[in-house]
């Protein structure tokens, strides 16, 4: 069942292109990756389908609703994004920012199922024992689960989280991946993910998205993405692919001059 339709997105930043004639189908409960260089237009796409940027051309529906026709509360109840956590500090508790994500829910008055809420999200999270904590104390890897946790509180069928592991030890890159991976499959919502780990994106993955120069150069299974010839024609870099697990995992060996 398709979740998300893009068809044919264009999108400009002062007459620069960075969408071009985009289309992309999302899945209920699939986990959804999009990797490609720096400047390809990942953070621009995930912006376009929460209605943070609209598109020139081009439309995005959520079940067959286009975003146009949806308002920003609409969205937000059906769509939870978190930006890269190098941008976000809040003086107050770490309760009190996922309680942030009801907001879309109970308007100006915070109800006894919102209070509820959090609490079920902070049970399923393993954040009890931070709850109460100032969310600026936190380590990084916190900072993200509490702010995965946020978005989580809005009900989202859709979650769309921007380079989740960036600036995370690889112990924390793991948890955090196999949190988003836990929540599709229980909770089965769509999470779509821009990530520069194209590892993790292998290890991840239902469906990796190659963006190149703002265009979709590849879609396709993990396993028919991650290839020595994809990734030399999209980063520029000769690499050795290994399969573990039954998955391509990317050595890299030198850039192409």
């Amino acid at each position: 069942m398709v979740k998300i339709r893009i068809k044919d997105v264009e999108f400009s930043y002062n007459s620069v292109p960075t969408l071009k004639n985009v289309s992309l189908d999302i899945k209920k409960a699939e986990v959804v990756c999009i990797i490609g260089p720096n400047g390809a237009g990942k953070t621009t796409l995930l912006k376009c389908i929460n209605k943070i940027l609209e598109p020139q051309a081009g439309c995005i529906l959520i079940d067959g609703k286009d975003l146009k026709d949806l308002s920003g509360i609409e969205i937000a109840k059906r769509i939870g994004y978190v930006s890269q956590t190098a941008q976000y500090t809040f003086p107050t508790t770490v309760f009190d920012v996922i309680l942030m994500g009801r907001k879309p829910h109970f308007g100006w008055r915070v109800r006894k199922v919102d209070i509820e809420k959090v609490l079920e999200i902070v049970d399923i999270m393993g954040l009890e024992d931070l709850a109460m904590k100032g969310f600026d104390e936190l380590s990084g890897g916190q900072r993200q689960k509490v702010l995965i946790a946020r978005a989580l509180a809005q009900d989202p069928e859709v979650l769309l989280l921007d380079e989740p592991t960036s600036n995370l030890d690889i112990k924390h890159q793991l948890e955090v991946m196999e949190l988003i991976k836990k929540l599709v499959k229980e909770r089965g919502i769509s999470a779509v993910i821009a990530i520069h780990d194209l590892n993790l994106a292998s290890m991840y993955a239902d469906k990796v998205v190659v963006l190149h120069k703002g265009k979709i150069f590849a879609v396709g299974k993990p396993e028919e993405i991650i290839t020595s010839e994809i990734i030399r024609n999209v980063y520029g870099v000769e690499v050795e692919i290994v399969l573990k697990h039954g998955k391509p995992f990317v050595v890299p060996i030198k850039p192409i001059l």
